[in-house]
């Protein structure tokens, strides 16, 4: 690239063999010195293995004779590899690239030691922006538009992305459309675009059913055949020509050059499993399949940060401390309440964890990441969880630079900048710490080594300042309190039972947050190694609210409706607030109780019939119980006439009242 804004995409592709289908050390070779090669990937999922193998193994075989691929400059959106010698480490050799233009480089440490030491040049650009970028290569279009990176270290007066002094170019550069700033990402031809997927036909057309996601794979093809470069395709398998779906078809035959079948050991689904049908989506799996974790800090941050989400939105979990969350809400029962999205293409479902991360089971969708990005970017995100790796008095907070350890943004500036609402979670100090939850409080055994609210961040992920003047509610939650964003700067809004806030948390940071009022308590429930009822809490009612006794006219009104009877201290909190309410009446009342959307797990069923027959037993006169659901109707009402009780009920609180029951008769609470 030679820093002009506007520059020539060149119109006449490479010559290659008509046959497509070559070896890998055949595809490598029109890999030329200077080429920009851009992969595509998530962790390991559709990443290239066996291309990547052999590129790293041609350079070596040919650096003596200075023939082969050199001075490369490589371009990614996802992190892509394993943290050791996986994925894009395969290319962290001197020599072999010149420029790295990533959006994530947590896993790659071998390129994170040279773009530190100065080896290579080398940008952090988000991982949504380059991943629309590459459309508009695609397109022609001399950049990319957009708000994302204002005021964090990506915006040019904050250092453009650039990593070290070796690197100059600028990329970015700030712009104006009316009155709102905007960032400009200047776009670059694709010389060599390395994608997967798993099946090709003779003619290159390439299919993903194996596939847990299908990323930015065409984005970047359409972009280097129209710069005029080559599309390498790694597969697993060869078909037919002419014989695959042409609905199935993710990347057109009239895009790829080379077909590369891969070994198996070097096209796994993900670099931590060979296959799963679950990430293919072949079949649903249980929400069993998901482990609860112990009552340790990372759960107790999780559970606060539940009682964030809200019911019917749509949620993105980051990558860490975030997915704890999944785990939490799965064993509250209400991970059907909202639905988890994560940024390379994944919408509902579970996502899964590690080296897995990406992929995800029982989901409603996959889409490709740029448009997933789209989605995020124009405010599709309700609530954002992501993680807190240091925070300062200004609410800024960085995730991507630590001294010499180089994360990269990745995901997190699209993310975070465009939720509706941001949730940052994570420890309150690092190195060490040591805590214990019981009895609904917290007990700080030892204070981590390394502090997390600093004076000022070292590298900007996330600009308070531009959160505020958008007006975005932001919260910054760990283990033993909680921080809302202001436009002064953190406020301390909630600490945990058995915290004190001078000793356990002003101390400990390197400067004073505001504080207005009385503190909040965070739930003791978080502290208890039990359920906490979360379904209900999240549907918008109290157990307590759902009742109403009206003594005039000796009616016991009971709301059901929406609420989840998933577990034994389920029912004995009813039990106990109908022991509540009508254990010092003088004489039974009639029951009219609302069903509607009333949700009773099967586990629970025969202790919840046997809590009916006993509270209506000893406490009603009579009974009207409606739903309109038919199944429930059904199912609640076998298992009450199994144990000899009547089992009416009606479809709405129209239909005129039966004559009052007596217990004996039957009725049902």
């Amino acid at each position: 690239m030679d820093g002009s804004f506007y520059h020539p995409f060149p119109t006449v592709t490479r010559s290659v063999e008509r046959d497509k289908i070559v070896t890998a050390r055949e595809a490598v070779r029109l890999i030329r010195r200077g080429d920009t090669v851009a992969t595509s990937g998530f962790v390991g999922i559709g990443f290239a293995e066996e291309i990547a193998i052999a590129l790293e193994e041609l350079f070596f075989d040919t650096r003596e004779s200075d023939d082969g691929p050199r001075d490369l400059t490589l371009v990614y959106a996802g992190g892509q590899g394993d943290g050791n010698s996986k994925g894009l480490n395969h290319l962290a050799q001197e020599g072999l690239v010149r420029r790295v233009i990533g959006g994530h480089w947590g896993l790659v440490p071998g390129l994170q030691r040279m773009a530190i030491q100065g080896q290579i040049e080398a940008y952090n650009l988000p991982q949504g922006v380059i991943s629309q970028l590459f459309r508009d290569i695609a397109a022609h279009r001399p950049a990319h538009l957009s708000t994302i990176g204002i005021g964090t270290f990506v915006d040019p007066r904050h250092g453009g992305g650039k990593l070290n002094s070796r690197t100059t170019e600028d990329l970015v550069s700030l712009t104006s459309v009316g009155e709102i700033e905007c960032l400009l990402y200047k776009t670059f031809p694709i010389d060599v675009a390395i994608v997967r997927g798993t099946t090709a036909d003779a003619s290159g057309n390439i299919t993903m059913e194996k596939e847990a996601l299908t990323l930015e794979a065409l984005s970047i093809a359409m972009a280097a055949r129209n710069s005029g470069g080559i599309v390498i395709a790694q597969v697993e398998r060869i078909a037919d020509a002419n014989s695959l779906n042409p609905r199935q078809v993710k990347i057109p035959g009239i895009l790829v050059d080379c077909v590369v079948v891969a070994n198996p050991e070097n096209h796994w689904q993900t670099f931590a499993q060979p296959y799963s049908a679950a990430f293919a989506s072949e079949f649903r799996v249980g929400a069993s399949s998901i482990k609860a974790i112990e009552l340790n800090e990372r759960k107790i941050i999780a559970r606060r940060a539940a009682f964030e989400l809200m019911a019917n939105s749509v949620v993105n979990l980051g990558i860490g401390m975030p997915e704890g969350l999944a785990s939490v809400a799965n064993e509250e029962h209400v991970l059907d309440l909202f639905t988890m999205t994560t940024e390379p293409g994944v919408i509902g479902g579970i996502p899964a964890g590690g080296l897995n991360f990406g992929a995800a089971s029982n989901t409603q969708a996959i889409i490709d990441q740029p448009y997933q990005f789209d989605f995020y970017d124009g405010g599709g995100l309700d609530i954002a969880f992501l993680g807190l790796a240091q925070a300062d008095r200004e609410g800024n907070l960085n995730v991507s630079k630590f001294g010499p350890k180089l994360a990269g943004a990745g995901g997190f500036i699209n993310i975070s900048q465009s939720a509706k609402k941001v949730v940052f979670v994570g420890t309150f100090s690092a190195g060490g710490l040591h805590v214990v939850a019981a009895d609904g409080q917290l007990n700080i055994v030892h204070n981590g080594n390394c502090q997390k609210f600093v004076d000022a961040v070292e590298h900007r992920t996330f600009s308070g300042k531009h959160a505020t003047e958008r007006g975005q509610h932001v919260l910054y939650i760990t283990e033993r309190c909680v921080f809302a964003l202001r436009p002064q700067g953190l406020e301390l809004v909630e600490i945990a039972p058995g915290v004190d806030v001078q000793k356990d948390i002003i101390a400990h940071m390197q400067f004073a947050p505001l504080i207005s009022g009385k503190l909040k308590l965070m739930d003791e429930r978080i502290f208890r190694d039990t359920p906490m009822g979360l379904r209900s809490i999240l549907l918008g009612m109290r157990l307590a609210d759902r009742f109403s006794l009206d003594a005039e006219k000796n009616l016991f009104f009971i709301n059901f409706e929406g609420h989840d009877v998933a577990t034994s201290e389920d029912v004995h909190a009813i039990r106990e607030e109908v022991e509540r309410r009508l254990g010092s009446l003088a004489t039974k009342t009639h029951a009219v109780v609302n069903y509607d959307n009333f949700s009773l797990r099967p586990e629970v069923l025969d202790e919840y019939s046997a809590m009916v027959v006993t509270l209506a037993d000893r406490f009603y006169s009579g009974v009207t119980r409606y739903t309109t659901s038919g199944f429930l109707r059904m199912k609640l009402g076998d298992a009450l006439k199994g144990r000899q009780v009547a089992p009416y009920i009606y479809e709405s609180s129209e239909t005129p009242k039966e004559p009052a029951h007596s217990a004996a008769s039957g009725v049902v609470l």
